[in-house]
């Protein structure tokens, strides 16, 4: 089952790579088949931060400077404090909630091409406060994230190197509380050590397969990424019990 688990890891870095929102939204439900819900969010975060470092390192001439700052600052002051609330709200409801708001937006944007969200401050603001708090409370704000990044249009691999250095700003602020909780148990450290080799050849293995997709299919590939995982929330959220 360890083994399985890591098999898990690295399929969810090669997504998560090649739809730009990160290995947490496809692992983090895969990863409580394994462990309790709060050892699966600290073992997804810090594998996420891995993965996270490896795309900016392989996507680092697209970092967009602006988008970080109006977008990370929000996202690292919401994302604390949903961190400190993981043990006080319904983690299914927030999922099911989530869900039917992804589902709307990829359903829109698939069917309306080229409708966008204007790339404004206001709109980088609220994306960075919405997807930060997710991302500390249930640990799967990137699908969001990636829903704002995607819809103001920027080159592929601009979209990824910004998206992943929000996460790790992101993860840098919520691991530390979810350690201080308690979350991560002193026998599971060791899997750290085989995360993070894992990350790095899940990113790589992404990389290769983004550069020979065309910008338009590429979008197209998020937003059917965000439509399946809204699709799953609402299911795990709202109607499986």
């Amino acid at each position: 089952m360890t083994i399985f688990f890591f098999l898990t890891a690295l399929f969810a870095e090669i997504v998560g790579t090649i739809a730009g929102f990160g290995s947490s939204t496809i692992l983090l439900p895969l990863a409580t088949f394994f462990f309790n819900f709060t050892t699966a969010l600290a073992l997804v975060a810090f594998f996420h931060l891995f993965g996270n470092l490896s795309r900016v390192g392989f996507f680092r001439a697209g970092l967009d400077k602006e988008t970080i700052l109006k977008f990370g600052i929000p996202s690292v002051i919401f994302s604390i404090i949903g961190a400190l609330l993981v043990k006080y709200v319904s983690q299914d409801l927030l999922k099911g909630i989530l869900g039917i708001f992804l589902l709307i937006y990829s359903t829109t944007f698939l069917l309306k091409e080229n409708l966008q969200i204007k790339k404004s401050l206001v709109n980088a603001l609220l994306g960075g406060s919405l997807s930060g708090f997710l991302a500390g409370l249930i640990g799967t704000g990137g699908a969001l994230r990636g829903a704002f990044l995607n819809s103001f249009n920027l080159p592929k691999e601009k979209y990824i190197a910004t998206s992943a250095f929000i996460a790790i700003i992101v993860d840098a602020t919520r691991i530390p509380a979810y350690l201080k909780e308690g979350f991560l148990q002193s026998s599971y450290n060791w899997y750290l050590l085989i995360l993070f080799p894992i990350a790095i050849v899940g990113s790589f293995i992404g990389k290769r397969v983004v550069v020979k997709v065309p910008q338009k299919i590429f979008k197209k590939v998020i937003l059917m990424a965000i439509l399946l995982i809204s699709i799953q929330f609402i299911y795990t959220g709202l109607l499986h019990k």
